[in-house]
């Protein structure tokens, strides 16, 4: 999923919600992988409104028990590559396999002058977390994430 060709008002398929000092992401799909590459973008957003490059792709893995963790887990695994990468990401794809999560991210190097990053989120958490197949066949994934 290319962030940049899903953030147009509507067309976007992710959201931004306050909590209080942090910030909510939230996205959605036809899939639940979808809805976690949705939520990616969602949180990408939170750091740049710039278009970011998929100059160089990274491959992430993640395990848990059950969906809503892997979603946080997910998220974490971005997080951790933005930071030791020193990159942004802007074109997500996800796999989901029971409690195997396999995704690749797609990116470049931080440039502050473009990307005039706002903040550098510190990390997922369970706060309002919640992924779920809607009454209208459509998943969401959502989660707090500290800034």
């Amino acid at each position: 999923m290319n962030c940049s060709t899903s953030t147009t008002e509507s067309g976007r398929k992710w959201e931004h919600f306050g909590h209080d000092a942090d910030i909510g992401v939230r996205g959605w799909g036809a899939t639940a992988a979808e809805a976690f590459e949705q939520a990616a973008c969602a949180l990408t957003a939170v750091v740049t409104h710039a278009e970011v490059a998929p100059v160089v792709s990274v491959e992430v893995e993640c395990e848990a028990p059950d969906l809503e963790l892997l979603l946080v887990e997910w998220l974490n695994a971005i997080i951790y590559e933005m930071a030791v990468r020193k990159m942004l990401f802007g074109r997500f794809a996800v796999r989901i396999d029971g409690a195997h999560l396999v995704g690749t991210l797609w990116g470049e190097p931080v440039a502050v002058e473009r990307h005039s990053p706002a903040c550098e989120p510190k990390g997922a958490t369970y706060t309002e977390l919640n992924v779920a197949k809607n009454p209208d066949g459509a998943w969401s994934a959502e989660c707090i994430v500290d800034v």
